[in-house]
């Protein structure tokens, strides 16, 4: 019996070596420093009411097209609003833009590619909600 237990003990603990190295891979992105680093920027725009389908699906386009445009953007994903509380205040559009880190949003304000894409945006835009944070885990 003790030879088995001897036997045994080799697999033992190569099984929690693995589940231990498992553990550690699966969770090194939500530990890891450049994730406490992220910024999320979230962007709610008013259309005026005259604005044409194709203006505002002009700005859906260029906007998205930043992410491809300007490093430091991790991902960029919108939406239009579809809630059913009627809580939106007209706003329609929702865009969040995640940075790598603060640098990186510094970068992107000022960019001659977020610049364009604001001038293609101001003539329609009648009303725009900015909020950016740093997820907490």
């Amino acid at each position: 019996e003790s030879f088995k237990r001897m036997k045994s003990l080799p697999h033992l603990l190569l099984f929690k070596l693995f589940a231990c190295s498992f553990f550690l891979h699966i969770m090194s992105p939500v530990y890891s420093k450049s994730n406490q680093d992220v910024i999320r920027h979230v962007v709610c725009f008013r259309f005026i009411e005259n604005a044409h389908r194709q203006e505002i699906k002009r700005v859906e386009t260029e906007f998205s097209s930043l992410q491809d445009k300007i490093s430091g953007i991790k991902s960029l994903e919108w939406g239009k609003n579809n809630s059913p509380e009627g809580l939106n205040k007209e706003f329609t559009h929702c865009f969040i833009v995640t940075f790598t880190d603060t640098k990186a949003r510094e970068q992107y304000l000022p960019h001659p590619d977020h610049q364009k894409f604001v001038s293609i945006l101001k003539p329609i835009l009648e009303d725009v909600f900015v909020i950016d944070f740093t997820p907490s885990l």
